[in-house]
């Protein structure tokens, strides 16, 4: 049983910072102590001066197989997500064919199995026809993530717009429902208008056409429902100000049945942003004003917002190009989400441990996720090696994506991931990559 011990790193875990010797056996974490000095052979790391994270947990990324193996696969993303310090993923069913049957979604399970590097579950899918395919899924809630519902237009054509279906899922079923929140009429009509006025789009209508108002119904709608039969629901990417009044921070993550989500684009980019990077930052929602920026932020730093996801959704280039109504939605991001906030650590908008509360403890707690999220004795060593003391930059030449490219190239981090332990493997290090092992199938408590 491989063995390793982190001598004198810096632990940072559950809302505290303590230098510590942390001792992995085999998949889990065995101890956590000052100076541990185990008799058996082990593979000693030098943690002087860095800091030891649990592994950012991922609840919301597209990877795009089957079918849209072009953009991406679960190996090539997987590999990204764990060079960033993801050791583990949700993934959503918008693919080709949609994850609209049980089958499929062990399709699913089984190509994560043969070619994850990282840790995976993946969402059931919700059209308007399925709901009693989705309900089968009841049986299996201790292995998947949970129940995803478009209640706005997506890839792969999967808008549930039909209140019945919505009614029977939210009613019936025992799984958290994850729900992407913009109203499609609202949407239609801001597009009609604009497109009288301007005749041809840009990437700045992006979000006038996806504004806060399409946002802010679509949730309220969700909450609605859920309330009215104490779903457990869980909003996605949440991006205006407007919808924040919907969230609440009274209660402790695990007494919420309502939890909220922002991803790490929303937090880093405005609307100005626009002007440069175009199309490439175009992605549903809409990256939006800075006062709906500095919004989220304020919401996320007192828990009205509960988790950090990326949304990573890459297409090749090409597929960003073009009219406004031909380039694609979506940015991939999965290979950074920790160095860009890290990147706002350094500048003291928000501290490490809160950090690792959003992408990791509050990811576990609000999906129940058994044995993760946290640096504990008994828990699988999923784990973060960063040095803060060194910069990142991005660039093609170290880009994992299979689409090539990243809306944030030549950006600098302020920190290096030096290693990612997924189950006490070290998957990517200094020393390179060891892909032999592969990542497990998530497992939730009831």
């Amino acid at each position: 049983m491989q063995k390793y011990l982190f001598k004198n790193i810096n632990v940072v875990n559950e809302g505290i910072i303590q230098t510590a010797d942390v001792l992995i056996s085999g998949e889990r974490i065995e101890r956590i102590a000052a100076k541990l000095a185990p008799k058996e052979k082990v593979n000693e790391v030098n943690g002087e001066g860095k800091f030891l994270l649990p592994g950012v947990i991922d609840d919301q990324v597209h990877f795009r197989e089957p079918g849209l193996t072009h953009k991406a696969t679960i190996y090539s993303e997987s590999k990204a997500a764990v060079a960033g310090g993801v050791t583990s993923f949700m993934e959503m069913p918008n693919t080709i064919p949609n994850t609209l049957t049980v089958d499929l979604l062990e399709e699913k399970y089984q190509t994560g199995a043969a070619s994850s590097l990282a840790n995976y579950s993946f969402f059931m899918g919700v059209s308007n026809t399925n709901a009693e395919e989705v309900l089968k899924v009841n049986a299996l809630k201790k292995d998947i993530c949970g129940v995803k519902i478009f209640m706005g237009a997506s890839t792969g054509n999967m808008l549930v717009d039909n209140y019945g279906t919505l009614e029977k899922i939210f009613r019936e079923t025992e799984l958290l429902v994850a729900t992407h929140c913009e109203d499609e009429t609202i949407i239609r009509a801001n597009y009609e208008r604009l497109k009288n006025e301007k005749d041809t789009l840009s990437p700045a209508d992006h979000p006038l056409v996806r504004d806060d108002h399409a946002c802010f119904e679509s949730s309220l709608a969700a909450i609605q429902i859920a309330k009215k039969y104490n779903t457990r629901l869980h909003i996605l990417h949440i991006s205006t100000e407007k919808e924040l009044a919907l969230f609440s921070n009274m209660l402790p993550l695990k007494e919420k049945r309502i939890t909220a989500e922002v991803c790490v684009h929303h937090l880093h980019f405005t609307a100005s942003d626009y002007e440069q990077l175009g199309y490439k930052i175009k992605c549903n929602p809409a990256i939006k004003s800075a006062s709906n920026k500095e919004a989220l932020w304020k919401a996320l730093l007192d828990d009205r917002l509960d988790v950090i996801a990326t949304d990573h959704a890459p297409h090749l280039l090409p597929e960003k190009e073009g009219n406004y109504e031909h380039a694609h939605a979506g940015l991939p991001l999965v290979q950074h989400p920790l160095l860009m906030m890290l990147h706002y650590y350094k500048e003291g908008r928000i501290s490490l441990e809160k950090i690792v509360e959003k992408m990791s403890h509050a990811v576990a707690d609000c999906f129940h996720i058994q044995d993760r999220g946290y640096i504990r004795e008994g828990y699988f060593a999923d784990l973060v090696v960063a040095d803060l003391n060194r910069s990142t930059t991005v660039s093609k030449d170290n880009l994992l994506y299979k689409c090539g490219w990243s809306p944030l190239e030549g950006a600098s981090f302020p920190a290096v991931i030096e290693q990612t332990f997924v189950n006490g493997n070290c998957v990517y290090g200094n020393e390179g990559w060891n892909e032999s092992i592969k990542g497990k199938r998530l497992s939730f408590t009831l």
